[in-house]
């Protein structure tokens, strides 16, 4: 497994978004807890995520993302309710999950950790990404506490522990503003929904 330091060196950001593309498999600190991720469109390499983890291959990957702007560019349009979150939680420990132009949904997190948006914006914007530990069973809050879960991964990078060490909050957004919590995790249900207090059509449920 090949160990990376934070902050990374633009030699570091580059090497490592080279070893994703070739399907490659790495542990990556974010602000919540460490997690493991794959480029989006390798299946081959998330497959292995899903065998390694022992996870319901039902249950999709959210997508890491550097930016609103590669949240955007990834085709997936911010609805006002969802755009009005996003002003106010991210970056941060809010996974917003929404309705796709094409049909079902996509989850999606801007996380508040540099190294992570680096690594994203290294392998092109976005990144599939979940918990580097195995399912079920309590997040990694350390590098080496993920790759003694996660041997098989290809890389990891070392930021010392995670300074959240609690999961995003998972909110549902549809194009009506209707929002549903999912998984309530270090952001709280009465926070998101002061965000959206006095936005047109804004509902909770």
């Amino acid at each position: 497994m090949r160990r990376f330091l934070a902050p990374l060196s633009a030699a570091d950001a580059v090497e490592l978004a080279a070893l994703l593309r070739r399907g490659g498999v790495a542990i990556i600190p974010t602000d919540t807890v460490y997690g493991v991720a794959a480029m989006p469109g390798n299946a081959a390499a998330l497959a292995r995520i899903v065998a390694a983890k022992g996870r319901d291959p039902s249950k999709p990957c959210q997508l890491l993302a550097a930016s609103v702007e590669a949240v955007a560019s990834a085709g997936i349009p911010l609805p006002p309710s969802a755009a009005a979150l996003a002003a106010a939680f991210w970056p941060g420990a809010l996974t917003l999950v929404l309705d796709l132009p094409r049909g079902g949904t996509e989850g999606v997190r801007v996380p508040d950790h540099a190294v992570a948006r680096a690594i994203c914006e290294a392998a092109g914007g976005t990144l599939r990404c979940t918990s580097a530990n195995h399912s079920g069973l309590p997040p990694a809050l350390s590098a080496d506490d993920a790759a003694a879960a996660l041997p098989d991964a290809d890389a990891v990078v070392d930021a010392g522990p995670a300074p959240g060490g609690v999961a995003s909050t998972v909110a549902k957004v549809d194009r009506e503003g209707a929002l549903a919590i999912l998984r309530e995790g270090a952001l709280p249900r009465a926070a998101l929904e002061a965000a959206l207090a006095g936005l047109p059509g804004a509902r909770g449920l």
